[in-house]
């Protein structure tokens, strides 16, 4: 509804101006909103104010040059000026009325979004190290980005999403080593692990597998000897595990990008090579350093150490160009929110490179506090002690998981509640969305029993949905065009579970004072078709949430 309502405002803009009334070439950078108080309108404009010290007249005086003509439009019951000189604007019952059969009649033309336009767009998200299986943190980030794609898809981009697999450096030697001394453990060896080692009860798991699979043919060898072999067998099993949580979580990726194609390619090399050419690396203490400092980070950062290996963001350097190589338009990274300081020197990496900076968007997510009986559960990937992924799906389920991670801005805290997730009522917010889907679903299924169904929305008297709490439904459902749009500019999908919760409370508000069906049969159409527009509607919130709609509960 606010796109129509800023086309025919930018349309009245024009009326005004072929008037002579104000220049045709202004910029006109207004704001449509909804006023606070329902007594000021359905929506309102800022134009008057935008315009007055341009055209050096006072902002009320300015408005009314813009009624007579928004008067005319068949959107609006009425017009008003108010305050300094915003413009009030009144939507026409009928606009409300008809929202319900234009969604019957074509959902995805309603909800269709276009402000991406066909833009290519990255999302990588996930992305966690292949040492041990996924924890809850992970989860947020891995609903996040799930949801966030299909939110950017809904609104008109093309996407696709991907998995940057760091299966390269130190990380992988200590978790070679730590399924070695394991493997070595089960035949009888007494063994320590190092502090820097991975000590999870999987990497048990792991090493029962090797032991399974080689049985004694690396018991008397030196770690050097075989030690790729056991990086091998982690990384195998660890992934193999990742991405069957990830797809019991409803998350599938476009791509696994492997960390050493980047290496054997050449391209970290060549990267490398080529920045310290435009002086953007410099060689310091047998070293060399990247100047991120140049480009606003804090100090510059090491790219090779003086030993000769070379650093994470090395990599991270040569694999962003990459990704922008590949044609997109626009990155999304989501990371934890450990990598705050992260983000300035990849963002100088991308600029000294030659790309614009704004390609590249970094989303923090923050840390989940899981609670259960009030008390904390602690998290520890090294020491193993942690809660998974995959437990926490088999605990509460994929859908209540998903949606209580989507209830918070990404760069929020969340506590999330087990107890609250485990329960089959109202207080289970998930629940409380499927119970108004199903509701619908029951509705409308009981008037096909009593042999009441729609054939055509268009023979239906939407006049009869005259109630207050109709219109309120009618408002809120017409309104979900934009909250997918804001969601997609703004790179935010928890906005679509606030809508999502206040759709149903208003349905369960109706559903309470007022009968879907009665002896009215008109009435009982033109409230089944907003039933079905309600229905519609929740189930399409669900599925960019990658969150099941059950017809029953």
């Amino acid at each position: 509804m606010k796109k129509e309502i800023f086309n025919t405002i930018k349309k009245a803009f024009l009326k005004v101006a072929e008037k002579g009334l104000c220049p045709k070439n202004l910029d006109i950078n207004f704001q449509v909103s909804i006023p606070k108080q329902k007594e000021h309108g359905d929506f309102a404009t800022n134009l008057a104010l935008v315009l007055a010290p341009k055209l050096k007249k006072s902002p009320r005086e300015i408005a009314s040059l813009f009624v007579p003509f928004l008067e005319k439009e068949p959107l609006f019951s009425k017009i008003e000026i108010a305050g300094p000189g915003f413009i009030n604007m009144f939507i026409d019952t009928k606009i409300w009325q008809n929202v319900s059969k234009d969604i019957v009649l074509d959902p995805e033309k309603f909800y269709k979004g276009d402000i991406g336009k066909g833009q290519k767009v990255l999302v990588e998200f996930v992305s966690a190290n292949p040492t041990g299986p996924l924890h809850i943190g992970h989860g947020r980030g891995a609903a996040l980005g799930d949801s966030l794609a299909r939110v950017l898809k809904a609104a008109g981009f093309d996407v696709e999403t991907e998995y940057y697999i760091n299966d390269v450096g130190n990380q992988m030697k200590n978790l070679g080593g730590s399924v070695y001394l394991r493997y070595k453990e089960l035949f009888g060896e007494k063994i320590e692990l190092p502090k820097d080692y991975y000590q999870g009860e999987y990497i048990k798991d792991i090493a029962k597998i090797a032991k399974d699979r080689w049985g004694d043919k690396y018991l008397n060898s030196s770690l050097d000897n075989c030690l790729q072999e056991f990086i091998n067998i982690a990384v195998e099993e660890i992934l193999s595990g990742i991405k069957k949580d990830l797809e019991d979580f409803g998350v599938k990726f476009n791509t696994w990008f492997s960390e050493k194609i980047l290496h054997e390619t050449g391209l970290v090399k060549e990267t490398l090579e080529e920045l310290q050419k435009k002086g953007e690396i410099y060689e310091k203490d047998g070293a060399l350093w990247f100047c991120s400092s140049k480009y606003g980070d804090e100090k510059d950062r090491v790219v090779k150490k003086a030993d000769g290996s070379l650093t994470y963001f090395a990599s991270d350097i040569a694999y962003h160009r990459h990704k922008i190589d590949r044609g997109y338009d626009l990155l999304v990274d989501i990371w934890g929110a450990d990598h705050h300081g992260y983000v300035a020197r990849v963002k100088a990496a991308v600029k000294s490179l030659g790309y614009d900076p704004k390609k590249l968007n970094v989303l923090l997510v923050q840390l989940v506090n899981l609670l259960e009986q009030g008390k904390l559960k602690a998290m520890s990937t090294r020491a193993g002690q942690f809660v998974t992924l995959r437990e926490l799906i088999d605990d509460v389920g994929k859908d209540a998981a998903r949606f209580i991670f989507l209830t918070r801005r990404h760069d929020s805290h969340l506590d999330f509640d087990l107890d609250i997730a485990r329960k089959k009522s109202q207080e289970n917010p998930v629940y409380y969305v499927q119970y108004a889907h199903a509701r619908m679903c029951s509705v409308i299924k009981m008037a096909q029993e009593k042999g009441i169904t729609i054939e055509d929305p268009n023979n239906v008297d939407i006049t009869k949905l005259s109630q207050v709490e109709e219109i309120e439904i009618l408002k809120h459902l017409s309104s979900f065009p934009d909250v997918i749009e804001e969601s997609a500019k703004n790179l935010e999908p928890h906005h679509i579970s606030y809508y999502l919760t206040d759709l149903a409370g208003l349905l369960h508000t109706y559903y309470a004072k007022h009968r879907f069906i009665s002896d009215d049969i008109e009435l009982t159409k033109a409230r089944l078709l907003i039933a079905m527009a309600i229905k519609i509607t929740i189930a399409k919130g669900l599925e960019l949430l990658g969150v099941n709609a059950p017809e029953k509960m």
